[in-house]
C-alpha cells in the first residue's frame, strides 16, 4: 500500500500547489477515493499560504472522475484579520474533478462557551480485536476498520478507522483522508443489490482547532434520513478515541439505481 505520506513526498510543487500521481491502491472504481482528493487539495492549500490559522470547514464538490497523473491548485480568495479562505481544484486527463473551499479562523476571546455536542457512543476497540483492512487494489487497503454493529439503524454507519500508516501528517490532511472512509449510509439499503452510489458533495465543520487522538483511531458516523429518487443525503461526525466531538458534516449521495 502507498502511504499519504508518500505521496505527498513524491508530488512536484509548483507555484500554486503540485502535481502528483493517484496510485491504484487509492482508487474506487474509476476514480480516487475522494477523501484522498480532498486531503491533497487541503495540503496544496496549507503550502500556497504560508501561516495559516486552524482549519474550521470546508465545502468539497466530487465533480468528476480523477486517476493518474493529477494537478492540484490553491488560491487565496480573501484573507482579513481573523479568517482565511482559500480554493482547491484537483485535475486529471479527465478534467476537473474536485472543487474545494477551506475556511481557516483563528481562535477569538469570547464570552460564550457552549458545548452540548454528543460524545461518542463506544470506546475504541480494545488490543487484538480482529480488525478489518480492504483490498490491496481498492482504497479501503490503506485503512484498519473496526464496525460498531449493536443499535445502529438501516441506513446507518457507525465504525472506527485509521489510516494504516498516518505519520507525518497534517491532522486537518489526516481528518480529511478518513472522514469520507465509510459506505454511503444509503448503500446498506441495497442488501444484496449491486447498485453504483457516489458521493456529489461534503460539507464538513470541525469543532476543535486542535485535533488529536489516540493510536490513530477516529470514529465515524452516518446516518440516511432520506433516500429516493436516485439521492440520499446524510449526515456525519467524528469522534477521536476520547470520546471528544471533533467534527460535524452533511454530504448528498447520488443513487444509480
Amino acid at each position: 500500500m502507498t502511504p499519504l505520506a508518500t505521496i505527498l513526498a513524491e508530488a512536484v510543487r509548483t507555484e500554486s500547489g503540485f502535481t502528483s500521481t493517484v496510485h491504484t491502491d487509492w482508487m474506487q472504481g474509476r476514480t480516487a477515493y475522494g477523501g484522498l482528493s480532498a486531503a491533497l487539495a487541503l495540503q496544496a492549500a496549507l503550502e500556497v499560504e504560508p501561516d495559516l490559522p486552524p482549519l474550521r470547514s470546508a465545502q468539497v464538490a466530487f465533480i468528476g472522475p480523477l486517476a493518474g497523473p493529477i494537478t492540484v491548485t490553491a488560491t487565496k480568495l480573501r484573507r482579513g484579520r481573523n479568517a482565511a479562505f482559500l480554493q482547491s481544484d484537483v485535475t486529471s486527463e479527465a478534467g476537473l474533478g474536485l472543487r474545494a473551499t477551506f475556511v481557516f479562523m483563528a481562535p477569538l476571546a469570547s464570552s460564550i462557551a457552549h458545548d452540548t455536542a454528543k460524545r461518542a457512543p463506544v470506546t475504541p476497540p480494545p488490543a487484538g480485536a480482529e480488525l478489518y483492512t480492504g483490498p490491496e487494489d481498492f482504497f479501503t487497503g490503506n485503512f484498519n476498520f473496526f464496525d460498531e454493529k449493536d443499535g445502529t439503524g438501516p441506513a446507518e454507519w457507525l465504525r472506527w478507522a485509521r489510516l494504516r500508516d498516518h505519520a507525518g501528517l497534517d491532522p486537518f490532511v489526516e481528518l480529511m483522508a478518513i472522514g469520507d472512509a465509510l459506505p454511503p449510509a444509503a448503500f446498506k439499503l441495497l442488501e444484496e443489490k449491486r447498485t453504483p452510489l457516489s458521493s456529489l458533495n461534503w460539507q464538513i465543520n470541525f469543532q476543535t482547532a486542535a485535533p488529536a487522538t489516540t493510536d490513530g483511531w477516529w470514529l465515524l458516523h452516518a446516518n440516511a434520513d432520506t433516500a429516493r429518487d436516485g439521492y440520499s443525503t446524510q449526515r456525519m461526525s467524528i469522534w477521536n478515541a476520547a470520546g471528544e466531538p471533533v467534527a460535524e458534516a452533511m454530504q448528498g449521495v447520488a443513487i444509480f439505481g
